[in-house]
C-alpha cells in the first residue's frame, strides 16, 4: 500500500545507515530543496508487481508480448490476459510507451516502455518523458519505475538512475499539484545504494 511506502524525506530520516552521499559529475545542476516535490518521490526496493497504485512501469521489449527480468515478471502477475492485450497493440518503438490495464496485478494499470539497447541518453529520457505523458494524459496519480534498461540491455547503472532521476525532478516541477507519488522502485541492492545518493542531488532535503 502506498501509505506504507515512506516520501524521500522520512526514507533518509529512518534509513540506517544513511544512503552514502556521491560526488555528483554528472551534472553542474544545483538543486534546491523543495519539499512539495520531496513529497512526492520514493525509494523503494522490492517486487513492483507488488505496489498498490495507478501505473507500474514495465521495463519492456519491443514486441510487448514479455520476455524476461522485470518484464517477465509482470506477465507473469498479470496473467493471460495481458499478453493477449499486448498483441494488439502493433508493438512499441524504443523510447515510446504504451498503456494497458492492469488486470490481475494489484495496480490498476502498466505503461510498457522499451529502453535503448545502444546506450542513448536521448532514447532512455523519451521513455520517462513518455510515460509522464501518459500518466498525466490518463488522469493518473501514482507511478513506479523500475531501473530501465539497466540489466541484459546494459546501460550504466548510475547513468540510467541520472536520466531518471533528472526527468523526473523537471516533470515534477511542472506537473507537482497533478501527482502524488512517484516510486523509484528498485530490486538490486546496487541500484538502491544508487538511488539512495544520486536521490540527494536531485531532491535535497533540509538538514
Amino acid at each position: 500500500m502506498l501509505k506504507q511506502i515512506l516520501t524521500w524525506p522520512l526514507y533518509l530520516k529512518y534509513h540506517k545507515p544513511p544512503p552514502p552521499k556521491v560526488d555528483v559529475k554528472e551534472t553542474s545542476t544545483t538543486y534546491q530543496v523543495d519539499g512539495e516535490l520531496n513529497d512526492r518521490v520514493s525509494l523503494w526496493q522490492g517486487d513492483i508487481t507488488k505496489l498498490d497504485v495507478d501505473a507500474i512501469v514495465n521495463a519492456a521489449n519491443s514486441s510487448l508480448l514479455g520476455g524476461g527480468g522485470v518484464d517477465g515478471s509482470i506477465h507473469r502477475a498479470a496473467g493471460k490476459k495481458l499478453k493477449e492485450f499486448c498483441s494488439k497493440l502493433g508493438g512499441c518503438a524504443t523510447g515510446e510507451a504504451k498503456i494497458t490495464p492492469g488486470f490481475e496485478l494489484t495496480a490498476k494499470n502498466v505503461i510498457h516502455t522499451v529502453g535503448p539497447m545502444d546506450k542513448s541518453r536521448s532514447a532512455l529520457e523519451n521513455c520517462y518523458i513518455n510515460c509522464y505523458k501518459l500518466m498525466i494524459e490518463n488522469k493518473l496519480r501514482t507511478i513506479a519505475f523500475p531501473c530501465i534498461s539497466t540489466g541484459v540491455y546494459g546501460y550504466p547503472n548510475e547513468d540510467a538512475a541520472h536520466v531518471a532521476l533528472s526527468k523526473t525532478r523537471e516533470f515534477l516541477t511542472e506537473h507537482k499539484d497533478k501527482v502524488d507519488r512517484i516510486i523509484f522502485c528498485t530490486f538490486l541492492d546496487v541500484d538502491t545504494k544508487i538511488y539512495g545518493s544520486l536521490m540527494q542531488h536531485y531532491f535535497p532535503v533540509a538538514p
